[in-house]
């Protein structure tokens, strides 16, 4: 059998009227809290103590009077010596020039002129006309004598030798730019050395020209 809660009992049907009344309640709190006087019915004053008034007294500048300089002393006479008058020499306007008589007050003649060392000639690395290899490269390629050290040794290879061709067709400061060693690169250059050219020439005169040339190390 259900049970049912009777009409007094069930208070879901009243909440509306619940909520009246709160409103209402709380309307009337809120007009009764603005018209009340909050403001404390003692009220206090802070009262200052009277400070004391200092008075600034103005301290007035002393000027002060600059004393004039003193004068200068007077200057010293000095006593100045008489003028010394000059005799008239006399004056002899009959003498005679010796043109055979020797001089002898002459200056010393001037030093001579250092002679001034002439300029080296221009080293050239390109010419209108490049030296040219009488013989060809076989020809210093025959005087070629292989060292004994790089027959055993095994060494193969190829010598640059760097020189300068002068202007008579001579090999001048032969180096080896890159050499195998066990002798080789002496041997190019005694080769080099011995090896002559047609002169190279610049605007038809012959000038020196920095040349290089391979020599070959190959063993049979």
């Amino acid at each position: 059998m259900a049970l049912r809660k009777t009409e007094k009992a069930d208070l879901r049907k009243r909440y509306p009227l619940y909520v009246e009344i709160g409103l209402a309640l709380t309307l009337l709190l809120l007009i009764v809290a603005f018209r009340l006087d909050l403001r404390a019915e003692d009220s206090f004053e802070i009262v200052m103590e009277e400070q004391e008034v200092v008075q600034i007294e103005e301290i007035q500048q002393t000027q002060q009077i600059e004393k004039p300089p003193p004068p200068p002393r007077p200057p010293v006479p000095v006593e100045v010596p008489d003028d010394e008058v000059l005799e008239d020499d006399d004056l002899d306007l009959d003498a005679t020039l010796d043109i055979d008589q020797p001089l002898t007050d002459l200056p010393p003649p001037p030093p001579p002129a250092e002679e001034e060392e002439e300029p080296e000639p221009e080293i050239f690395v390109i010419v209108e006309e490049m030296p040219e290899l009488i013989g060809g490269l076989a020809a210093i390629q025959e005087k070629i004598r292989y060292p004994e050290i790089a027959k055993k040794a095994g060494v193969e290879g190829r010598v640059i030798v760097q020189f300068v061709v002068d202007e008579q067709g001579r090999v001048v400061d032969p180096v080896v730019v890159r050499g195998i060693g066990a002798g080789c690169d002496e041997e190019a250059i005694r080769a080099v050395s011995q090896a002559k050219f047609k002169p190279g020439k610049q605007r038809g005169k012959p000038v020196k020209v920095k040349m290089t040339l391979p020599i070959t190390f190959k063993l049979k």
